[in-house]
């Protein structure tokens, strides 16, 4: 992306332990690996020459194992960490350069960090820690009140707000410390592994509530995790980590499908391609349409000359209205009907541009039509057929 369209843009990131930060890195340690660095130092690299852009309202998630550098890096992102090389930017100003009065104030207004472990008050109540950040910015009592009561209901938690953290599940904890970084009504949200902790069930419970509040808040997420199948859940970009460098960074189906390394290899050996190709990148546009002001014959004459039973109907816009098929149009002649308007047509299973092969497969078994693919408005973008289908989940086209 162009630089101007970032939201956050990292440079030249890299953090040593035991080196003074802001010093920059010795030349003679840039080429070496992070073993021979705390061999030779007894420094340890945290952060190898990390660089990536993320864009407004885009969730980007860095993935890694233990000791990757996946969280120092969110960390040093807001100076919990003082890196030792680099910069970052947010919306165009380095926040590295930042005095610590500036520093203060951009934590406080445009950027939020949830944690793992939830970090609430415990004497205090659910109320008082969701406005907790609002409180420090000095916001009046009311004022205060208020926006935390909205948020608490847009999590779920209304009816929860007179009750101390140690009353709720762990996942109703997360849900406060969500809602307390929600508050702010800040740019930016910081996830540090928020779900880890939590029991299967209530983790992904918390993964669809964050896919469903990124479709009305749209907010700009960068989230850490260590597993890959939430990274796919959720990443419209996903950076994966080794020893404090980004191996490859790209879409969900970027990197299932084409791993930059052995090592990413190993990560997603394991993960079915259905699960993250979209009916985008399998879909094609229709070999034929008809409008419904034009005539069975005209429908007829299509159908025939590119060797079809059926054609997909569409009015203005083409916004789609159904499937006709060589016999319906057949009888329509015979009939002598001279427009498709009007017609009950044969009902189409549709998808969006987005939807993953997995979800679409039960669909193809309950139809003997194409797949119609649409927009929000109903017009037809493309159709999927069931050999695509099986292409999508065991290969991807060169170049796509």
């Amino acid at each position: 992306m162009e630089n101007g369209d970032a939201k956050i843009q990292v440079r030249g990131l890299w953090n040593i332990f035991g080196y003074p930060p802001k010093r920059g890195i010795p030349d003679a340690w840039r080429e070496k690996s992070k073993a021979e660095i705390q061999a030779e130092s007894g420094c340890v690299l945290s952060l190898r020459d990390v660089n990536f852009d993320v864009a407004p309202a885009q969730t980007f998630v860095v993935m890694g194992l233990s000791g990757s550098g996946k969280s120092t890096l969110v960390r040093g992102l807001i100076r919990l960490i003082e890196v030792t090389e680099g910069q970052v930017f947010f919306d165009g100003e380095d926040v590295l350069t930042y005095t610590p009065e500036q520093m203060i104030q951009f934590r406080r207004g445009k950027v939020s960090m949830v944690f793992q472990h939830y970090g609430l008050l415990p004497h205090r109540r659910v109320m008082d820690n969701v406005a907790y950040g609002l409180e420090v910015q000095g916001v009046d009592k009311d004022t205060r009140y208020e926006r935390a009561s909205e948020v608490i209901e847009t999590v779920g938690l209304k009816g929860w707000e007179n009750y101390f953290p140690r009353e709720m599940s762990g996942g109703m904890q997360q849900r406060v410390g969500l809602a307390r970084a929600l508050a702010v009504n800040p740019d930016v949200l910081l996830m540090d592994e928020p779900f880890s902790g939590l029991d299967p069930l209530i983790r992904r419970e918390m993964q669809d509530e964050l896919i469903s509040l990124q479709t009305t808040l749209h907010k700009t997420i960068v989230f850490i995790t260590h597993d890959l199948n939430e990274a796919l859940k959720l990443g419209d970009r996903i950076a994966i980590m080794r020893d404090g460098a980004i191996v490859q960074e790209g879409t969900p189906e970027n990197i299932v499908t084409l791993p930059a390394d052995d090592y990413v290899t190993e990560f997603v050996q394991d993960v079915s391609r259905a699960k993250v190709i979209q009916a985008n990148a399998i879909m094609k546009n229709p070999d034929a349409i008809v409008y419904e002001w034009q005539g069975p014959r005209a429908a007829l004459h299509m159908m025939s000359t590119n060797d079809m039973g059926n054609i997909f109907v569409v009015g203005r816009n083409r916004v789609l209205k159904g499937v006709l098929t060589d016999v319906q149009a057949a009888l329509m002649v015979r009939q002598r009907r001279e427009r498709l308007e009007g017609i009950e047509f044969e009902e189409v299973l549709t998808t969006g541009p987005d939807s993953f092969i997995e979800d679409i497969i039960p669909m193809a078994a309950q139809t003997e039509y194409p797949i119609a693919v649409v927009n929000e408005d109903k017009r037809l973008l493309g159709e999927i057929h069931r050999g695509a289908l099986l292409a999508g989940m065991s290969e991807v086209e060169e170049g796509r």
